[in-house]
């Protein structure tokens, strides 16, 4: 075709694979400019139209929006055009991610409620919907926010939650999106029910300094969650001495074996959520590897590891 032909919209539809009516819809829009008319009125294009609309064929293939497009199609008459599609092509990552997230949660909602005894669908199917989609842990921030004791330091209560408010994998197993239903369920109904009460050191009038005990259970635990990882039974030795420090430090007294029998009694007394951790397990690990410790698992260790330790150095 020489340089100086021009196009009808007709020709032009055909050579690019079109309907008239896009060419028209894109040209109305702005995205693909006009020549001239002729002599009756009728539209005419220049040879640069073909791979314009070509690249907007493209871009719209990959269902960005016409107002998005625009800017590409700026961007290539400007002086950065690469810098412009690669902003626009970051922007719709974005908005994909979340999107590919709520599908493969669907999916495999529906492969745990299509696979699941018929007798059991219904109490599913009920948790399920309580969901939202993709799935959020507000419900288990909030959570802790009322469990924990009042006036923690706020880098305190971000490192706890840290730990304490599961990841969630980005493509499910239908076994870890029941993990997470019961587990926003019972965060969700239990606030003011069977886990309000405090263990005894959320309580300051019982001599405890919350925010000390806090600061530093995180040490305790990543020693106890080392033991974990290695398979180690409950034992005495550097995790555990951290562990009752912590406790004693934040009481403003020494680790005594007297304070250890204690500390003993108050763990065993103290209000558990065990079902919390369980599912927080179920939910962070991938399917066939080994539980990763949790600050519930390794708390459980490391009171194992008391009771171990008193009762040997009773005998």
């Amino acid at each position: 075709m020489p340089p100086d032909a021009m196009l009808t919209i007709g020709e032009l539809a055909e050579r690019a694979g079109v309907t008239v009516k896009t060419v028209r819809f894109y040209s109305d829009r702005g995205l693909l400019p006009e020549s001239g008319r002729s002599a009756g009125g009728h539209r005419r294009y220049g040879p640069e139209a073909l791979d314009r609309l070509r690249l907007i064929r493209s871009l719209r293939g990959l269902d960005l929006p016409v107002s998005e497009v625009g800017r590409v199609l700026e961007g290539q008459d400007g002086d950065a055009p690469d810098d412009v599609l690669e902003d626009v092509i970051t922007g719709r990552l974005q908005v994909l991610g979340p999107q590919l997230a709520a599908l493969r949660w669907r999916e495999a909602s529906l492969r745990l409620l299509r696979d699941c005894d018929p007798g059991e669908r219904a109490e599913r199917l009920r948790l399920i919907g309580t969901l939202s989609v993709p799935p959020s842990t507000a419900s288990m921030t909030r959570f802790w926010r009322y469990w924990l004791p009042p006036r923690l330091p706020s880098r305190v209560v971000s490192a706890f939650l840290d730990q304490a408010v599961p990841h969630l994998p980005d493509d499910p197993t239908p076994a870890q999106v029941w993990a997470f239903a019961r587990m926003h369920a019972l965060v969700s109904g239990n606030c003011s029910g069977s886990v309000r009460p405090q263990p005894a050191v959320h309580l300051p009038d019982r001599g405890y300094r919350p925010a000390v005990l806090y600061d530093g259970l995180g040490e305790a635990y990543a020693l106890a969650s080392a033991e974990l990882r290695a398979g180690r039974p409950p034992r005495t030795g550097e995790a555990l001495d951290c562990f009752v420090s912590v406790y004693a430090v934040s009481r403003g007294t020494r680790d005594t074996t007297a304070f250890r029998r204690l500390l003993r009694r108050q763990l065993a007394a103290d209000p558990r959520i065990d079902v919390y951790w369980q599912l927080t397990a179920e939910l962070s690990t991938p399917p066939g590897a080994p539980p990763e410790p949790n600050p519930g698992s390794a708390h459980d260790w490391l009171c194992a590891a008391l009771d171990t330790g008193t009762e040997r150095h009773a005998g």
